[in-house]
This record gives C-alpha cells, sequence and structure tokens, in this order.
C-alpha cells in the first residue's frame, strides 16, 4: 500500500461520520463501567481513536496493530499513550499488566480468533471489550462470512476461561465485556 493510499485510509477512520457511527465516547464509558482501571491495552488500534478515548479519561493507553502508519497515525493523535507495532496473537507484555484490553472492531480480522482472545485474556487483569459487527446483513461494514456469530463470540470466551458474558447492542455494533472473576 502506498503512502498516499494509507494517508486516505486514515483519513476515512477518522472522518467525522465514522466517529459518530462508531459512539466511542458511549463505548469508552461501557468499557469503564463498574470496573477501577488504570491500564488500557488497544488492540488493533489502528489510527488510534479508541485510544483517544480512553487517553481523555486519564488512562494509561498502550496501543498495538501490525500496521506500523497506522500507528504512526495514532502516535500522532495520541501523544501520550505508547504505541508498538505488534500481533494481537502474540502480545509482547507480561501477564495480567492491564486492567481493560479493548479489542476494536479487529477480532473479526484475525485469522486466529481462540489465539487473539487467549493472548488479550493473558495480559488482562479485569476485563476484556471486544466491539463487534452485528451477525447480519447491512449497508456498513464486512460482509457476513467475515462477521462473528454472536454464539461463536460467547463460546470463544467461555473456552478462554470466561464465565460472565454481557452483549450490549448499540445502534450500529455489538459490545461484548468479558469479566474476569
Amino acid at each position: 500500500m502506498t503512502d498516499d493510499k494509507i494517508y486516505r485510509k486514515i483519513e476515512k477512520l477518522r472522518d467525522p461520520a465514522r466517529l459518530a457511527f462508531l459512539e466511542t465516547e458511549k463505548v469508552v464509558d461501557l468499557c469503564l463501567q463498574g470496573i477501577t482501571a488504570h491500564a488500557v491495552l488497544d488492540v488493533g488500534t489502528g489510527s488510534g481513536i479508541f485510544a483517544e478515548g480512553f487517553a481523555g479519561r486519564g488512562l494509561k493507553v498502550t496501543g498495538v496493530d501490525i500496521q506500523e502508519p497506522m500507528l504512526e497515525a495514532a502516535r500522532k493523535y495520541v501523544p501520550g499513550a505508547a504505541f508498538q507495532l505488534a500481533s494481537s496473537e502474540k502480545l509482547p507484555f507480561a501477564d495480567h499488566t492491564f486492567d481493560l484490553v479493548f479489542l476494536g472492531l479487529v477480532l473479526h480480522e484475525s485469522d486466529r480468533h481462540l489465539s487473539t482472545l487467549q493472548e488479550s485474556a493473558r495480559v488482562c487483569l479485569k476485563r476484556i471489550a471486544v466491539l463487534e459487527w452485528p451477525y447480519k446483513e447491512g449497508g456498513y461494514g464486512p460482509p457476513l462470512s467475515h462477521r462473528i456469530p454472536s454464539g461463536q463470540l460467547h463460546h470463544l470466551a467461555e473456552t478462554v476461561g470466561f464465565s460472565r458474558i454481557r452483549e450490549i447492542p448499540l445502534t450500529f455494533l455489538i459490545l461484548y465485556l468479558l469479566e474476569k472473576e
């Protein structure tokens, strides 16, 4: 992908209409509701949209992504956060490093959903929040074949060891909160 295409993609990700669609502030509030969090990991951070929301709450934010140009953009938008190149399936952090691990529209992108959730659970102390597309056809988002059915996500979370899973429907997306006991 050329630099020109990457920068157009970043601009598209941060388009005001898309930001409204993501309901970033509401998602951040729901992710933090009922827990005391100090450190957050934003997996698949992209240009740092949600990292920016968490940082705005005074949290210590770390973001990872597999695309260095995205990380460069995230560093620009969220200068107080730490960003590094890493795969969701092999996170370069010690066990139980983060109070909250956030996966915003990234789990469906992983070739190995279970590995991504296992790694997220390993570095998580309290909660994993997974923002995903609903499993239905729509005029937005990826095709149905790239979306994760709710039952499959529940099964994956239970396999990783989460017994409490909340599913919160948003206007266009679904937020899953996976609680550590």
